[in-house]
């Protein structure tokens, strides 16, 4: 059982002491898939780090300098991922600064692994669970100055910062380890008041679950600062409880096909039923995600024998 965490509030602008390094703010851009807002963090003093300038908001980019003390100056910017709730900021903060933008790398194209062409109808109609939700990773511009592998190490006057890369929720996630607080910025990739969605073809279901188990390894952090919502103490056993999250989401898949329900638009609504209908296209999203990996596994197939699709109908395999 996933015991998630939240928080009543916070308090736009302000900065927000986390860690004897790190420092809170966090940008007016609430929503169902962002809770209050997306998380942006100040590591260090003097020589600071920021992690995940957030979105392209004049407003925020002007918070995060107003969080800096007198002599203090931002001499790197790291960014988790390219998606919009978390990236364009770091072009206006780039132009404040001059700091250089890190990042695993541009967005990659990836052709939908149905071959589909996926159009987005209106967005006040009641959403069709057969289709994804709308696109989230669009910064298709961001380009980072320096491009990070898994286990480079980023320094400053006080602080290191490890890359670690964590694909599954986007191709190109990092989350990033300070080492002397032992606390691991996650992005979106593990968030504790609520799952992460996973849409493919950039989503990847067993890269995650792979990400998963490498962050849990060693033990090596004792709370994680994700992208959105509070931090998270106890972050291994949280982590374990959401993999065995996604795993009862697979012996779930598995139980409605055997009663007979065989397309996502069928599944969703039963699967995520205490969720509002808003929700249902990134769920659809997910449920897509653990029948590709399904898939690969051999435990399910397409009806017709081609491609799994998000509107076909699917059987368990022989």
């Amino acid at each position: 059982m996933i015991l998630f965490v939240s928080e009543e509030g916070v308090t736009y602008g302000q900065p927000e002491r986390v860690t004897p390094l790190v420092r809170r703010v966090v940008a007016r851009n609430p929503g169902p898939y962002t809770l209050h807002g997306t998380c942006s963090y100040i590591v260090g003093e003097g020589e600071v780090a920021a992690v995940d300038p957030g979105p392209d908001d004049p407003e925020h980019t002007q918070a995060l300098l107003g969080a800096l003390g007198p002599g203090e100056r931002v001499s790197h910017i790291l960014v988790t991922h390219s998606h919009t709730d978390h990236s364009p900021g770091a072009r206006r903060l780039r132009e404040r600064t001059g700091a250089p933008v890190y990042g695993f790398g541009p967005p990659v194209r990836i052709d939908d692994p149905d071959g589909s062409r996926v159009i987005f109808g209106d967005p006040d109609a009641d959403p069709d669970p057969a289709q994804p939700p709308p696109p989230r990773g669009g910064d298709l511009d961001f380009r980072p100055d320096v491009r990070l592998r898994h286990g480079e190490l980023i320094k400053g006057s006080q602080w290191t910062i490890e890359a670690v890369h964590t694909p599954g929720h986007a191709s190109n996630h990092l989350c990033y380890r300070i080492l002397e607080d032992r606390a691991l910025c996650t992005g979106d990739h593990v968030m504790g008041w609520a799952t992460t969605v996973i849409s493919p073809p950039d989503g990847n279901l067993t890269e995650y679950l792979e990400s998963m188990d490498g962050l849990i390894e060693g033990d090596r952090d004792d709370l994680y600062l994700p992208g959105h919502g509070p931090p998270i103490d106890e972050p291994c056993h949280f982590v374990r409880a959401l993999v065995a999250h996604r795993h009862d989401r697979d012996a779930q898949i598995i139980g409605l096909l055997e009663q007979g329900l065989a397309t996502i638009a069928e599944m969703t609504p039963v699967m995520y039923s205490s969720l509002a209908k808003r929700i249902w296209p990134a769920a659809a999203s997910s449920v897509y995600a653990h029948l590709l990996r399904l898939e690969s596994l051999g435990v399910v197939r397409a009806v017709d024998g081609g491609s799994l699709s998000r509107a076909g109908r699917i059987k368990l395999s022989a």
